[in-house]
């Protein structure tokens, strides 16, 4: 009974500790000359959709009523800003883009009486602010002003020109606002965080790339979590020391992603698999320049190939699966063990990569390329920063978490995603082959669509700004039921455990117009050596006597 209650209690610490995934890419390291920023929302009790706000005025003495974003719950209200920007998703029509990841850190630093939490920080801000800096200024005030309600908390906000990492947790019950410090990721150079604080020492006297609150280093020092000098402090040490958890479920996946684009980052595996604590650099400068379709495949990352790889251990299963059911830790006669925590993951809401493009009229520049659902199992579409009317597929209201709806984009992915998890091996080619088909359609569609948005924002920015929201609530829609498509083929093609023949593009039928016999594959040889590893001649086939 005490193992079945541990492991309910590490079962709602690690659903609340280890949920999303940053990269971060300047300018100079892209391959096009945008930033880019990437967010995955994972969280088994978070609904994939996308959010909507348009421009608006109000009246001075409006008020705002804040409800977390998490839970719903009802934190206060502030003042409301006289006039508000339009935001699609995570980016507004600036171009300016926010994620976040949740590092939690120091649990006595939380401020129960804030009203302003780290979810309705970000889309108040985007609501706000033009720019990273401005965004800066708006996230650090509200939560001075307003007092910071949620746990340590890593954000990543970028425009056209700079891209930036934001940590900031609060000052205990009672004790109004934060102490925070803002890093920009030089132009050519990416960076990642995962559920940990990143930021170590940082400069005290470049306020053109760092930021910080005058006293989050003196707090410390009040707090006893720090007794050095100012040039040696740490953020990450004093308010978000290291553990194990950290290291291994949230610091790999920054690592997988920078081994992924520098090669010099191999040897810091162990690093990744908790057996040392000597940091990664909270920046590095990729062996190649990177593009949209690199940082989707990124999300995407489940360790493949690299010593994390966990997909041909007997926690695989029969098809290699590279998903463990949560929780994230188990016990086996009084020792703990844990699952690997990948950058994909089944319990993701939504995500998506935000490419902001300085050349370009902010309404046509800036896109949001959002995706529902396991981003390793998503499409992503391309939402221009002036979308102005979500897709009935992503709607708020289509459905929920308790409630199914068969033209939810979220569900329709959540019930495909269901099937390829448990045949992995065989289901993901069918599933990765209409995945990039769909993407590599949007990508070709691209060029010739922005050229005529380009040519109607010279005669109306409105103009264009329609014509590209009916454009992608087009692709959502195609997209949807060709995924919906894809659940049918699958169910037909694999349905019993055995895989119906296909020629030509369709399933193969006998000489008489019937099904023909379907293929028995079975299990790889691999999984027979272990079904007899285990259970030694209890199945063995032997003559009767």
């Amino acid at each position: 009974m005490k193992k079945i209650a541990a492991a309910i209690a590490l079962s709602l610490v690690t659903l609340a500790t280890f949920p999303c995934t940053n990269f971060l890419v300047g300018k100079k390291a892209s391959s096009d000359g945008s930033t880019l920023i990437s967010y995955a929302a994972d969280s088994y009790a978070l609904y994939g959709e996308l959010y909507h706000w348009p421009a608006r005025q109000y009246a001075p003495g409006e008020m705002l009523k804040v409800y977390e974003w998490d839970t719903k719950k009802y934190l206060g209200e502030i003042p409301q800003a006289l006039q508000t920007y339009s935001v699609i998703g995570n980016m507004n029509e600036h171009q300016l883009a926010i994620g976040e990841t949740t590092f939690g850190g120091r649990s006595e630093l939380s401020d129960s009486t804030g009203v302003i939490d780290y979810g309705s920080l970000i889309y108040i801000t985007l609501q706000r602010a033009r720019n990273a800096r401005e965004a800066i200024g708006v996230m650090t005030g509200l939560v001075r002003e307003h007092g910071y309600y949620s746990s340590g908390e890593s954000f990543s906000i970028a425009d056209p020109n700079e891209v930036w990492i934001l940590e900031m947790i609060g000052k205990g019950p009672g004790n109004r606002g934060a102490v925070w410090v803002a890093v920009r990721i030089p132009d050519d150079c990416v960076s990642a965080h995962a559920n940990q604080a990143r930021i170590r020492q940082f400069p005290l006297d470049d306020p053109e790339n760092c930021i910080y609150s005058p006293d989050v280093i003196s707090f410390a020092r009040e707090k006893g979590y720090y007794e050095g000098d100012d040039a040696g402090f740490s953020f990450a040490r004093a308010y978000a020391p290291l553990d194990f958890g950290a290291l291994r479920y949230c610091e790999a996946r920054v690592w997988s992603f920078f081994n992924r684009v520098n090669g010099d980052m191999a040897g810091y595996v162990t690093y990744a698999r908790g057996e040392t604590t000597e940091p990664m650099p909270l920046y590095i400068k990729p062996d190649r320049k990177l593009s949209v379709h690199d940082i989707r495949e990124m999300m995407r990352d489940h360790y493949e190939g690299t010593e994390l790889d966990w997909r041909f251990d007997v926690g695989a299963g029969p098809f290699n699966s590279p998903y463990r059911w949560s929780p994230l830790s188990f016990v086996v006669d009084s020792v703990e063990y844990c699952n690997e925590r990948p950058i994909a993951t089944q319990q993701t809401a939504f995500s998506f990569v935000a490419q902001m493009r300085s050349w370009l009229p902010d309404a046509i520049g800036g896109i949001l390329w959002f995706g529902v659902d396991d981003a390793a199992q998503t499409v992503y579409y391309p939402f221009y920063c002036g979308h102005g009317e979500t897709p009935h597929e992503m709607s708020a209201g289509n459905g929920d978490l308790l409630s199914f709806s068969w033209t939810s984009a979220f569900w329709i992915h959540n019930w495909v995603s269901n099937m390829v998890y448990a045949r992995y091996s065989d289901m993901s080619v069918d599933m990765k082959k209409v995945q990039a088909s769909l993407e590599k359609r949007f990508g070709d569609l691209q060029p010739e669509t922005e050229r005529v948005a380009a040519q109607l924002f010279g005669q109306s920015p409105p103009q264009a700004v329609r014509f590209l929201t009916q454009y992608t609530n087009g692709l959502v829609k195609d997209g949807v039921a060709e995924w919906k498509k894809l659940g049918e083929y699958l169910m037909v093609k694999y349905v019993d455990g055995v895989v119906k023949r296909e020629e030509n593009g369709q399933f193969r039928r006998n000489p008489y117009g019937n099904p023909s016999s379907p293929l028995r594959p079975g299990y790889s040889e691999d999984h027979y050596r272990k079904i007899v590893d285990q259970t030694g001649d209890k199945y063995k086939v032997h003559p009767i006597k």
